[in-house]
């Protein structure tokens, strides 16, 4: 394991080798830096009811945490989600006529990323949720994921920590070619069961040309040379209320007994590697 000290916060865990820091959030003072984040409101060209931008569902604690929780809103229970770029199949299509042809561009509309990058060591440092009702996620995803068959060309989802139960940490993810007919998976790593929710936890992953290498706490936990992005992607921090993506659209009983819980993040990280050619 590879310490490296950011003065004035926690440590990193980093693989071995040497790196430099390439971004860094650390969620100091009380006011979200929307020069890095933006709240994701839509998936797949919806505008998702589990999801809102409330200062009341993620906000700054003063000591240098995000803090998320559930809130009701407009009726619904909802909590947040930020993102530093964007899918572009996410954003809800509008009405357009492409010249006199009348036909309809099937893609809404594009936004400038906050923060795009390739390759290096992705890390979150966060203490999970304690109840059920709803989960929590750190990971990687290209804004073009899924328009070619190609990862090295389009790029793919990199599911750095799931967490879908308190003190349960699930496998690690790749998915690539997108979320229809094309999608391919990779399960990687350990699902890990009585994860303390008192404390906080290290979650990353070692990218790499060819290569994407997950750690915990410092230790290593899987890895592939299959389906391994080439291009630039983008970060997620994710809660979402469990049961909206059901068939009935209800958020789960336990969801509301969870308004009281907190998903908290110290940091995310982002290193280059600078040893190697």
């Amino acid at each position: 394991m590879n310490v490296f000290q950011v003065e004035g916060h926690e440590p990193s865990f980093l693989p071995e080798g040497k790196y430099k820091l390439a971004f860094s959030e650390e969620f100091d003072g009380t006011e979200l830096d929307r020069t890095k984040w933006d709240f994701r409101l839509s998936m797949m060209q919806t505008n998702w009811m589990s999801w809102t931008d409330s200062g009341k569902a993620l906000y700054l604690d003063g000591k240098s945490h995000a803090v998320f929780k559930i809130i009701k809103e407009d009726g619904l229970l909802k909590c947040a989600q930020l993102q530093t770029g964007y899918n572009y199949m996410d954003q809800p299509v509008e009405q357009t006529v492409f010249g006199n042809d009348h036909l309809q561009w099937p893609v809404g509309k594009l936004k400038e990323h906050k923060y795009l990058h390739k390759y290096g060591y992705y890390e979150c440092r966060c203490r999970l949720q304690r109840k059920e009702g709803w989960w929590s996620a750190f990971w990687l995803q290209s804004p073009i994921i899924g328009s070619s068959l190609d990862p090295k060309l389009s790029g793919c989802e990199v599911d750095v920590m799931e967490s879908f139960h308190p003190g349960t940490v699930s496998m690690h993810n790749v998915f690539t070619g997108g979320y229809g007919l094309d999608t391919r998976r990779q399960r990687l790593g350990t699902r890990r069961e009585g994860v303390s929710t008192d404390e906080f936890h290290r979650f990353g992953v070692l990218w790499e040309p060819g290569r994407y290498t997950f750690y915990v706490d410092g230790e290593e936990d899987g890895s592939t040379e299959t389906d391994v992005s080439a291009v630039p992607t983008f970060i997620l921090i994710s809660t979402e209320v469990r049961g909206y993506r059901f068939a009935d659209h209800k958020a789960i009983p336990e969801a509301y007994e969870a308004m009281d819980d907190d998903f908290v993040v110290d940091y995310v990280r982002v290193f280059d590697r600078i040893d190697q050619a």
